[in-house]
Formats: C-alpha cells, sequence, structure tokens
C-alpha cells in the first residue's frame, strides 16, 4: 500500500475546541473552500463504507456510536487532495454502547430530536437540520502527519475545524482516517444539558466536548 502523507496545516487560530486529542485551537474564522485543478482526479465517497465515529461523555459515564456518510467527493493530483466535500447524514445517528430495549432507542431519538416536541432541539433536531457538511479548506503536512483544516456545518452553523488524518492509496481506492479530534458542540448550538451555558445544573450536564474520528473511504472515478 502506497502511503500518502498530506501536510500538517498551520494552525492558525480556530474558533472553537477542535483538535487532536488534549489540544485545543480557538478564535479563527471560516476558511475559503479549496478548489480543484483541471488536472485532479475525482474520488467518490463511499457512503456504505464511511462513518464518522463519535463519543460524547457525562458524569455518569459515557456514550459512543457512529453517523453515516451521505455523499462525498475529494479531487487528487499527484497524490496529493487538493479539495473535498461530505454530506453528512444526520438522520443516521446510531448508538453502539446501548442495546435495543435498553435505552438505545430513546437515547437514538433524543440525540436526533425525533421524540417529543420540548426536546426536538435538544441536540441536532434532524427533522429541520437533516444534513451536516465539511468541507476542506486546506491541507498540508509534517512529521508524518496530516492535518486536514475545513468547515463544519451542523444545524445551520458553520466552524472551522481542524483534525490530522493518514491518507493511503491502494490501487483506485484511496482512505482517509483521523486521529481522535474533539470538537465543542456549543459552537453549532448544541446546547442541552451545557454546564458553560446553564448554571443551575450541578452533576446533570453533558460535556461539551464530543470525541469524533472520521473514516473515508473513496474510489477513482
Amino acid at each position: 500500500m502506497k502511503k500518502i502523507i498530506l501536510s500538517l496545516f498551520v494552525l492558525a487560530t480556530v474558533s472553537l475546541n477542535v483538535a487532536c486529542k488534549g489540544d485545543k485551537n480557538e478564535n479563527g474564522e471560516v476558511g475559503e473552500v479549496a478548489s480543484a485543478s483541471a488536472e485532479s482526479t475525482t474520488y467518490v465517497v463511499d457512503a456504505k463504507t464511511s462513518v464518522i465515529e463519535w463519543i460524547g461523555s457525562k458524569p455518569a459515564g459515557k456514550h459512543n456510536g457512529t453517523i453515516n456518510l451521505k455523499s462525498g467527493e475529494l479531487a487528487v493530483n499527484n497524490d496529493s487532495i487538493q479539495s473535498g466535500k461530505f454530506v453528512i447524514d444526520m438522520n443516521s445517528i446510531v448508538v453502539t454502547d446501548l442495546k435495543a430495549g435498553d435505552g438505545k432507542e430513546d437515547l437514538e431519538s433524543h440525540l436526533k430530536g425525533t421524540g417529543d416536541k420540548e426536546g426536538e432541539d435538544h441536540f441536532f433536531n434532524v427533522g429541520k437540520f437533516p444534513e451536516g457538511m465539511f468541507e476542506i479548506s486546506s491541507i498540508t503536512s509534517e512529521n508524518g502527519k496530516a492535518t486536514v483544516n475545513g468547515n463544519l456545518t451542523l444545524k445551520g452553523v458553520t466552524k472551522p475545524v481542524s483534525f490530522l488524518a493518514t491518507v493511503a492509496y491502494e490501487g483506485n481506492n484511496m482512505t482517509l482516517t483521523s486521529d481522535s479530534f474533539q470538537i465543542n458542540r456549543t459552537h453549532w448550538n448544541v446546547n442541552h444539558a451545557s454546564k458553560s451555558i446553564f448554571d443551575d445544573l450541578k452533576d446533570k450536564f453533558v460535556n461539551d466536548e464530543i470525541e469524533l474520528v472520521v473514516k473515508l473511504n473513496a474510489t477513482k472515478q
């Protein structure tokens, strides 16, 4: 397998707590979306095998799960990604640490906002915002790791995000696998039970940080 190391993006100021695990980036602006050259080749993301893994936590413990992609494309020239975009299917939120009948369905409904009217906007309100999106603004490399810089849109709000990733090519296929990184959900108005938003929660809060891992599989067209 031929590994292509994308480059480290200069971690200029980023407007939210987004980074590799253990680091934070803050106070930046949404970047201009990257464009592809005429010589680039399109790789189409396989939505069936690509996934975003998530972990959410609170004092009493944590939950983890997945979100599927709806579509996506990456433009590649000389084994270097020039631009890319993928659409996130917010209706596909799944909790994987609970079994059916043991709170799984209730938590999935709460995260999606598909239960009672009062709770529809507690988290992601998929009825109003069925899709999210990530668009690459730049990719550079250093020390054997890549940093992907781009704009993440959730609930109609767009904020800059960066994460370390490894990209590999084999034949007509490519993979992009991120390191674990965190986003602060309140920057996208996902405010339910946030201690930074509400001051009367005591120990009944949910942490603002959501841990993510992006796993993309794509095929040359």
